[in-house]
Parts: C-alpha cells; structure tokens; sequence
C-alpha cells in the first residue's frame, strides 16, 4: 500500500503530516512517488488565509474528479483524507460539495488516522465517529526520514484570540506538551543524524507545563516550567544529544520574556534569528486586533534584544488594510518598519475570515487602496533586506549545508543561523554538515562563496 501527501501552510502541518508518514510507514505502507500510484491521497490543509483555502478547494475538485468515472466509465481507486485546519472549520460540509471525499479528519480527530489505514488495506469504508470533543494528542515523533533538520511541537492552540485570526477556532486552546516527550524526541532525532532543531507553537511564549511525579531530574526542580525554563531543559538535552542549533516558531511580542532573552543570549545553540511578528505600527489598529500589546512596547522588547544579542536579525509579519486603517496608520507602520528594519517579513493584506471578531467590523478598506498600501510596505521591505544583506557581505559565517541548488547543480544551498542563504561550489556529500563560508558577493537575496571552509567542533 503506498500513500502520498499534500502539505499547505505553516511548518506545524509540516511536522503533523510528517507524524502521519509515520504512522503510515509503521504499518508498512510506502511512500508513492506520485499521485498515480498512490493508494491514499491526504491533504494536509490551512485556513488562515482564505487564498490558502481556495487552493486547496481547487486541488479537492482535481483529486475529487480523478474518483468521477469518466466517459469511459473508467475512475481512479483511491482513499481521499481531508485533514488539517480547513478540515477541522468546514467538517463534513466538504463532503456535501465533494462526495468523493473518503474522510475528512480535523486538527482533533488525527487518533483516527490508523482506523482509516486499517479501512483502506481492506478496501472498505470505516464508519468513523468525529468526535469535536476530542483532546488534543501530541505524536510522539515527527521525524521525516534522511533529513537533518527537525520540527519538534511543543505547543498547540492560542489564547489570544487576535480579531483577525481564526486558528484559536480551528485550533483550540493552548495545550503544552509534556517536556519529557519533547525531550525524548530531541534524543530521538539526533540519533538519526539530524544537526538543527525547531521548536514549534502557535505561541511558543506561553508554553506552561504543571511538574508531575517521574519526571527526570533536570525537569522535576521547577514545580512550573515555562517557556524559558523549557529552552533552558531543551538546550540541556540537546548539547548531550548532537544537537548543533535550535530555532523557535511563532512568539507573539506580547508574551516574550526577558528571561527568554537571557536564556538565549547565555547559550549560543540558540540561533541569532527572531521571528517577531509585530502586524502592524499603529496602536489603534494594534488594538482592533487585539494584539495585546503597543508599538513602543514591541520597540522597547527589540532594544532589549538586540541589547543582549548585537549580531541578531530580525523578520516579522505586518498586516495591512485592516478595517479602519488610516493614512497616518499606514505612515506609522512604514515609521516603525524604519526604526527596527527587519531583514524580511511575511507581509499581506486583510482579508475578512468568517468567524473572527474582525469579520463584522465596519470601515473596511477597498481592495485597490488595500494593494496600493500592502505595495509601499512590499518596496521599504525589498529595500531594507538589500541593504542590510549588503552591509554583511565580506563576513565569515558558519553555515548548515541544505541541498544542491536548484539554479546550479554544481552548487550548493547553505543557510546562516541567521536566517541567510547562501550558494557555494562544493560537493553533495557535505549535505548535512556545518561548515564556514566567505559572504563574497550577492545575487538578489542570496549570497555567493567561494568555498566552504572546515568548521571545526560543529
């Protein structure tokens, strides 16, 4: 039996369809090569943005028109899963539009998965119950096979409730993982060669976990582990383990602690990269989406990092056109876009999402205006990663080695922990190793060297 997944949106779907590889993979099933000689087809789907959801409805009508007989009566046999947030929002509804839908199964529901394998080894139609009540179950592992890079969950769920968002609806309320699994999976992923680690979260800034009996000895000192005392665990273990850097998705300003930042600052397996997304610049839409925070505080909390890690770099989300937005509201983000320059963003427009507070607000702005807003942001960006990637050329950096370059075959790709990338001649044996590098020259964002250096301890 062989199975082939479709991955959208952020890198948590990449770590949970990653735990259902395995639960494939453990059953003896095989990865197929394409969709022709997949027996199950799994989409793994996003909804914070609607264009995410329209993609992927597009690529449901296609998987849906493949099981359609066509006009001679011949149709494709194949068990087709629906997962991920967009299943978890519209539920069973999809099935009324797409009858040839086999299981839909949402964010809670992946318990199931094993249940549907069984139903599609036997070639029948597992009667599964969805229960929406269902906890939130943390996998044990997400390790995808010959890579040496990993994301490890830590977190699911938000409890911010940010007016624009809808993943606390399709999500759920925050639910820490118990740090003696998270341990277990560093241990776990080292073993099979893997360099760097991502912890993962929707806000990895609130992780909270109640000590409990049993617990190893480095966990069970602290009666509450937050999320600097876990960084503190995970460093630890990581160090004994093999583990050469650690990176960390999504922390919401609001929630960052100084003793996160000291935590860091202490211990160079943390690498010098932030992503903070700050939205937008103006207090009053800050509030409207209620982010939790204003932009002096989110500019005190950069000064601060900065202060105690001088090499960092910065990236960020920034959201404009939200309802009610206004010329000086734009000025304000493009002011504090100037003041912290981030070396990239993730920059979009509003687009109303039903179900969220923001949904029904009033003085929504149009479309044209919304472009034209989301264009200036779009350029003062471009123009800050030039210069600050600029600014870097003639550094030595040390460099995880990722892949062959997809430009040039005689290349490879290598990325900084600062979030750099950078090409370099060398051969492909070095794939998943450290090494130094020379930024000599740049090519739109990516830097060029001339050869890749021995890193030694690393």
């Amino acid at each position: 039996m062989t199975f082939f997944f479709e991955t959208y949106g952020c890198q948590m779907n990449s770590a949970e369809s990653a735990a259902l590889a395995l639960v494939c993979k453990e059953r003896g099933w095989s990865e197929a090569e394409d969709t022709q000689s997949a027996d199950l087809i799994l989409l793994n789907t996003c909804s914070v943005r609607l264009t995410a959801e329209k993609r992927t409805l597009g690529r449901i009508a296609h998987y849906a028109g493949l099981k359609k007989k066509n006009k001679q009566g011949v149709s494709r046999n194949f068990t087709l899963v629906i997962a991920g947030c967009m299943a978890q929002r519209l539920g069973e509804n999809l099935k009324d539009k797409f009858p040839q839908i086999d299981y839909v199964m949402g964010t809670f529901a992946r318990s199931n998965f094993p249940l549907i394998l069984e139903a599609a080894e036997k070639n029948i139609k597992a009667n599964i119950n969805i229960n929406e009540k269902a906890v939130f179950s943390f996998s044990s592992s997400h390790y995808e096979e010959g890579h040496f890079r990993s994301f490890i969950p830590i977190m699911h769920g938000c409890n911010n409730f940010c007016s624009y968002c809808i993943v606390p609806y399709v999500r759920g309320r925050e639910v820490s993982r118990d740090p003696q699994n998270i341990t277990e999976e560093i241990r776990l992923v080292a073993q099979r060669g893997v360099r760097e680690i991502t912890l993962l979260g929707q806000n990895v800034n609130t992780y909270c976990w109640e000590r409990k009996q049993g617990l190893q000895q480095e966990i069970a000192n602290s009666s509450k582990i937050n999320f600097a005392s876990l960084l503190k665990i995970i460093a630890s273990e990581a160090e004994k383990s093999g583990i050469k850097w650690i990176r960390f998705l999504s922390a919401n300003p609001g929630d960052f602690s100084f003793e996160t930042i000291d935590v860091m600052a202490h211990n160079k397996i943390f690498c010098r990269h932030l992503h903070l997304p700050v939205q937008h610049g103006s207090d009053k839409v800050l509030k409207a989406m209620n982010r939790g925070y204003t932009s002096q505080v989110f500019l005190k909390l950069v000064k601060e990092i900065r202060c105690a890690m001088p090499d960092i770099t910065l990236s960020t989300d920034i959201l404009v056109g939200f309802p009610g937005e206004t010329e000086d509201d734009v000025k304000m983000t493009l002011d504090l876009m100037e003041e912290v320059k981030f070396l990239y963003s993730y920059m979009y427009h509003f687009n109303p999402r039903e179900g969220t507070a923001a949904f029904d607000l009033p003085d929504r702005i149009g479309d044209a205006v919304k472009r034209e807003r989301l264009s200036r942001v779009i350029s003062l960006q471009k123009k800050h990663t030039n210069e600050l990637l600029k600014s870097r050329i003639g550094s030595t950096e040390t460099v995880l080695i990722e892949g062959i370059s997809r430009k040039n075959a005689d290349e490879l790709i290598t990325r900084t922990e600062k979030d750099e990338m950078a090409a370099v001649p060398g051969p492909k044996s070095l794939i998943g190793s450290f090494g130094k590098v020379v930024l000599s020259s740049l090519k739109g964002n990516t830097f060029r060297a001339k050869e890749i250096l021995p890193c030694p301890g690393v």
